[in-house]
């Protein structure tokens, strides 16, 4: 028995790659009414690493393509390399890994970009390593490496871009994280302005208490969404995506908010708010066509006043990250 397992453990480690590249999708976060505690993830856009090990026995960020110049090399100062280094330091590895970062999504964009990129590392070099940890094990690690993006270890985008589909965070401390079924035919409509939201500055202006009666109106949504995805009741999840607290205070940040929400709901969205802190705009329905229809709805509400956008539709991804190659 003993010289099976020595003999299994041997073809383990011969088999494991020295290269991989991983595609980690981007996320809707809020959803409306669950702010900090839901998620979602989309097909498109998302991040791409290559990641191969080294002989170097540190981890390097050799480049990075689609940030206009704009992140980290610094390995201690990036979410991709921040994960790598917590993974290895975990199951009690020293080698040395290269990384390079493809950004295939707009940064400051509300869509996750950080998390994105945290996931995918986290996910290549997990595969690399012969997959010692379960997707669940391995939220800990992207967790921690948002702080290193904007200040707080939230979940609200790493967890469905790892996970997959769409998650509610029940509990910090502990972590509880739960993956919620999805209606097959849910599409999400997102269009991303080309303006410019700081998360900084989209927390700074949130209160740091709550009416009572905006907290039950709240409650109510956020338990009518996640029962409207159970349910697949789609008029449910129209009715629940309405955020009370949040969307009021950082619609001020977007140009023409009210009028590209209306929009999207005149061109048949079942609900429509802010992806994560802004500024781009998500819409959720039951169709790609629809979807589409939306988008254009949205893009031309930007296009009034002189706002160019970017739009993507895409059903809701069950998948989170893959291997490319």
């Amino acid at each position: 028995m003993q010289n099976r397992l020595y003999i299994w453990v041997i073809l383990k480690t011969c088999m494991l790659q020295d290269s991989i590249r991983v595609y980690a999708p981007a996320t809707v976060a809020n959803v409306a009414c669950g702010f900090d505690v839901l998620g979602f993830a989309l097909y498109e856009p998302g991040d791409e690493i290559i990641m191969r090990k080294t002989n170097s026995n540190k981890t390097e960020i050799i480049s990075i393509t689609g940030d206009g110049g704009k992140l980290s090399r610094d390995a201690s100062k990036n979410t991709a390399g921040v994960v790598v280094d917590a993974f290895l330091a975990h199951i009690g590895q020293k080698i040395g890994i290269a990384i390079e970062l493809h950004k295939k999504m707009p940064l400051g964009s509300g869509l996750g970009s950080s998390a994105a990129s945290a996931v995918a590392a986290l996910f290549a070099i997990n595969e690399l390593m012969g997959q010692p940890l379960t997707r669940m094990e391995m939220l800990p690690f992207a967790i921690e490496a948002e702080r290193i993006a904007c200040g707080a270890a939230h979940a609200d985008n790493v967890a469905p871009s790892l996970l997959g589909g769409f998650t509610l965070i029940r509990s910090y401390d502990p972590l509880d994280v739960v993956q919620l079924s999805t209606p097959a035919d849910l599409v999400a409509t997102v269009v991303h302005p080309h303006i410019e939201i700081r998360t900084e500055d989209a927390r700074s202006i949130l209160r740091k208490s709550v009416a009572l009666k905006d907290a039950i109106i709240q409650w109510g949504n956020v338990g009518g969404l996640v029962a409207g995805l159970l349910m697949a009741d789609y008029a449910l999840i129209g009715r629940s995506l309405h955020d009370q607290i949040i969307e009021p205070l950082r619609a001020l940040l977007i140009p023409n908010f009210a009028q590209v929400k209306q929009a999207a709901l005149n061109a048949g969205a079942l609900g429509c708010s802010i992806s994560g802190s802004g500024p781009s705009i998500f819409a959720l329905s039951t169709s790609p066509e629809k979807g589409k229809q939306i988008a254009n709805a949205i893009a031309d509400a930007f296009k009034q006043i002189n706002i160019a956008s970017d739009c993507y539709v895409s059903f809701i991804n069950t998948e989170g990250p893959r291997v490319l190659d």
